[in-house]
């Protein structure tokens, strides 16, 4: 009678173990890190529900331009930043233009060629190609390297605010310039009204 007690407790413990461990986040998951494309209602102003359905509906308008589905050969865009015309520099606004960067990096394939911004990829050449030394051990002073592919075309951001007393009004605008002949390609815009 006391072995049979001993295997059914132990049963119910490996249940009990089994149970606590079948979870794969914490208790207390879904509190400290609420789903991203929801609003918070402990947030004010801009949220990251903006960022993921502007950088979807963005990526979504622009990748089915009939220009770029008809082209030969893929689009070669470099990305820009976001201009910042709001009343407010709380965080860096080019967060936007990031995540459609990524979103155009996954869905593009094919039709869109990311090139790297100039300035940040000198910085990494600075850091990370050896220079040459010339007699004296300094640097031989080559200048740039190959001037690599030139991009067709430039991704920016604009995002303006009119705020009022119980609300601010944002526009998040985003244009796609040609930088051979400066026509705009491509603009669309998100809007939103948010609680101040």
């Amino acid at each position: 009678m006391l072995s049979s007690y001993c295997r059914m407790l132990a049963v119910l413990g490996s249940l009990a173990l089994v149970a606590g461990c079948g979870g794969d986040r914490p208790f207390d998951y879904d509190d400290d890190r609420p789903p991203v494309d929801e609003l918070d209602s402990r947030d004010r102003g801009l949220q990251s529900t903006d960022v993921v359905r502007a950088s979807d509906q963005m990526a979504m308008d622009l990748l089915a331009l009939p220009e770029m589905s008809a082209s030969e050969h893929k689009w070669t865009i470099v990305v820009d930043h976001v201009e910042n015309r709001t009343g407010s520099n709380n965080f860096d606004l080019d967060i936007f233009l990031e995540r459609l960067r990524v979103n155009l990096a996954k869905h593009g394939k094919g039709r869109v060629q990311l090139i790297e911004n100039r300035a940040k990829l000198q910085d990494l050449q600075n850091r990370e190609l050896e220079q040459e030394r010339d007699d004296f051990g300094q640097g031989a002073g080559t200048g740039p390297g190959p001037a690599g592919i030139q991009p067709d075309y430039s991704l920016y951001g604009r995002i303006m605010e009119m705020p009022n007393r119980g609300t601010s009004y944002y526009l998040c605008e985003f244009t796609l310039s040609d930088l051979r002949n400066r026509t705009q390609v491509w603009t669309n815009a998100y809007e939103v009204r948010v609680k101040r």
